[in-house]
This record gives structure tokens, sequence and C-alpha cells, in this order.
């Protein structure tokens, strides 16, 4: 029997930062729109910011679909799922509305320094998640799977780019400006982070 939880604390808490991987799930307000769901990884990427807020790093590498999602007016619904791949089963979902903050806004500096070690070149934005539903269900038909180690290739290709060439990147790149279905995703060209905006 599933349960639900009025805070992200305690075991709850506990549980979500000992995942090495979430999935995030997005759609559009349009009927025939594309549903989107991603699997997010790289340790440290996510935090717990108080009992009802969650924050990861949106990466380039890939299209924007979950900003465009939260940026379409009217919409914002997001939801963050983690599996127990190893010790007693459970799916936790958080279902809430999300926001993407960019580079050029005034919060990025602050949210940005939660993620020490783990932010790099290719943070393109931070997803903020306004939890409004917290519950779990049983996972019973979740394989036992092994945990071995982190892949570095992202963050080692990301890491070899400069912030211009990061965002020539992101500009040449399809569906990174606008979505699937055609709303307005990542802003281009991308704005560049405050320690680098103004150095030559």
């Amino acid at each position: 029997m599933g349960k639900r939880y009025e805070r992200i604390d305690g075991r709850i808490r506990d549980f979500i930062e000992q995942q090495p991987v979430f999935f995030t799930a997005t759609a559009p307000l349009a009927g025939d729109g594309h549903v989107n769901l991603s699997p997010k990884g790289r340790s440290g990427t996510l935090v717990v910011l108080d009992e009802r807020t969650l924050a990861y790093l949106d990466f380039g590498g890939s299209g924007a679909e979950t900003i465009a999602h939260l940026r379409e007016e009217g919409n914002g619904r997001i939801t963050l799922m983690w599996c127990a791949f190893t010790g007693p089963p459970k799916v936790l979902r958080v279902h809430g509305s999300g926001e993407a903050v960019f580079r050029d806004d005034p919060r990025w500096p602050g949210l940005i320094a939660h993620f020490a070690e783990a932010d790099g070149p290719a943070a393109r934005a931070i997803i903020v998640v306004h939890a409004r539903r917290i519950g779990d269900a049983c996972g019973f038909a979740v394989p036992f799977m092994e945990y071995r180690e982190e892949r570095t290739q992202h963050a080692e290709h990301f890491g070899r780019k400069s912030d211009d060439e990061f965002a020539a990147y992101c500009a040449k790149k399809e569906h990174v400006g606008v979505s699937l279905d055609g709303l307005p995703a990542l802003p281009l060209p991308l704005p560049p982070r405050p320690e680098t905006a103004g150095s030559a």
C-alpha cells in the first residue's frame, strides 16, 4: 500500500539522496504533444533545498523538452521518480510544478552553490521543483540491479569546452532553442555564466 507524505524529510530525504539515478517527466498542454521522460544521473546533481523543494542541474547534451514544458504559459507540471534497485522495494514520486532558472537569473549564484563539485561548463539551467504531492508505491516489480560506478564521459567531454564553445554547441543543436512541438525552450544565445560574463 502506497503512502502519502507531507514533507521531504527523514527517511524520504535519505532515500532520494541515496539513489544514483532518477527520472523526470513533463508534457506540453496540447493533447497531441510529445510527452518527455528523461533519466538523470551524475552524483551530486540533485539537491533537496527544503522539505517541499528540490533542484537539479540541467546539462547540455540533449534536447530541452523539460525546459520548454516548464516555460509554457499555464503549464509547469513535472514529476520526479526514484526506484529502489537495492534494499527494500520502493518507488517514490514527487508531483509538482517546476521552473527553469537560467544563467542570467539573479538566483543563479545562490542556487549553483548547492552543487559544488557536480557543477560544470555544460550546466545551462537549474530546474527547481516545488512539490505538491509526495507519495510512494510498493516497487515489487522493480528488479534488483547493482550500481557499479559513475560514467565520466559527459563531464569529460564538456569539460574540454570553453563557455563560448558550449554556447555555440547549444546554438547549432536541433530542439534546444525550441521543443519538438515548437515551444520556446532554452534561451539562445545562451547567457554566459555570471563568473564569465564580461571576461575577455
